[in-house]
């Protein structure tokens, strides 16, 4: 059965790498033809449309699922994909460019646009601060509506200066892959869009079974509910960000390789985050809370080294670092990932009164 799983496993990975390569050529593509600048087809268009499949993951689990697991799955998720895109999805872009530039495939030096970089981690920043805060300090439901409302209109006005301070259309991409087979012209729309929408779907549905049997393999090994949401369901939904980002980074498109992973990171900050506040409890316990200054911590630190002109990808790769460091905590320290205690919002231990000696 496990051998089936892992099989399974396997074919969907290899799905996802097949159709993020059709995606990733066609979104260029796409941005060559309405001339959009690389941070836009980056940080908006491939960022939004791979980062879609983990945000359907809280809403289902809260709208379909039971009050009490559906809100800790929900949340884990929420919280478990802007701690993963800023870590190890980050880290692992560094560790492609050194092992790219290592093998001779590319420059050794990253060449990204600063203003791009910087602009999205500040919105991520600000936004998922934000988020934290309310955990601690808003009770009220009516607060948490309008702190949500609040966080959820940072996202248009992220778009709106990201639209305004467009830089130049980037390099013509290679042929695209269609066109490769009908040879019509790599430019018209009516092959660019189908050939979007095909890698958008085999992503989406590579992602699908590849989240649906790593569940199982969990559940098989007894991972509780808010492990597997914080931890496995982020690393298997993140993979289309990876794998579209490394492919670029690959090509020495770097601030469409970052901006594609900066900008879901936005996203994620933003719209899964006010659902979160405005429909679950959003009573954060110790774990999350680790994670996400851990989150906040790794992109101040990226916005730092982008601020001093210092980044580099072996900067980049020490994001890696941050995750193994939490994740280590976690475990080690046997932090309570149980899911918090809907009424106070704190760790929940079992309290109940135990029988007096006679």
């Amino acid at each position: 059965m496990m051998i089936f799983e892992l099989g399974i496993l396997f074919v969907s990975l290899v799905v996802i790498v097949a159709a993020a390569e059709l995606f990733t050529n066609g979104i260029e593509w796409l941005g060559q033809r309405l001339e959009l600048s690389e941070g836009v087809v980056g940080s908006v268009l491939a960022a939004v449309g791979t980062a879609l499949p983990e945000t359907l993951i809280p809403i289902v689990a809260v709208i379909f699922f039971g009050q009490r697991e559906g809100d800790e799955v929900g949340i884990g998720a929420i919280t478990g994909a802007p701690f993963m895109l800023s870590t190890l999805t980050l880290g692992l872009c560094g560790l492609a460019g050194m092992s790219f530039a290592k093998s001779g495939k590319r420059a050794a030096a990253i060449n990204y646009n600063e203003v791009v970089m910087s602009r999205d981690l500040k919105f991520f920043i600000v936004a998922y601060a934000i988020g934290l805060i309310t955990a601690a300090f808003a009770t009220h439901q009516t607060a948490k509506y309008i702190i949500a409302f609040l966080i959820l209109m940072i996202y248009p006005l992220y778009l709106y200066q990201t639209f305004q301070s467009s830089g130049e259309v980037g390099e013509e991409p290679e042929a695209l892959y269609i066109d490769r087979i009908l040879k019509k012209g790599s430019n018209k729309l009516r092959f660019i869009l189908p050939q979007v929408l095909l890698g958008l779907g085999g992503i989406v549905g590579g992602a699908y079974f590849f989240v649906e049997y790593i569940q199982d393999i969990a559940d098989a090994i007894g991972f509780p509910p808010l492990i597997l949401s914080l931890i496995v369901c982020p690393v298997a939904t993140e993979l289309p960000e990876k794998v579209n980002s490394i492919l670029w980074v690959r090509q020495g498109k770097d601030t469409l390789a970052l901006g594609n992973v900066t900008g879901a990171m936005v996203f994620q900050s933003c719209i899964p985050v006010a659902f979160g506040i405005a429909f679950t409890p959003w009573n954060l316990d110790m774990g999350i809370v680790m994670t996400g200054l851990v989150a906040i911590g790794s992109a101040s630190l990226l916005l730092l080294m982008v601020k001093t002109k210092k980044l580099s990808f072996n900067y980049l790769a020490c994001c890696a670092i941050f995750y193994v460091c939490a994740v280590t905590a976690l475990i080690t320290l046997d932090v309570h990932l149980g899911g918090p205690k809907p009424e106070t919002g704190v760790i929940h231990h079992d309290v109940s009164p135990q029988p007096s000696a006679k």
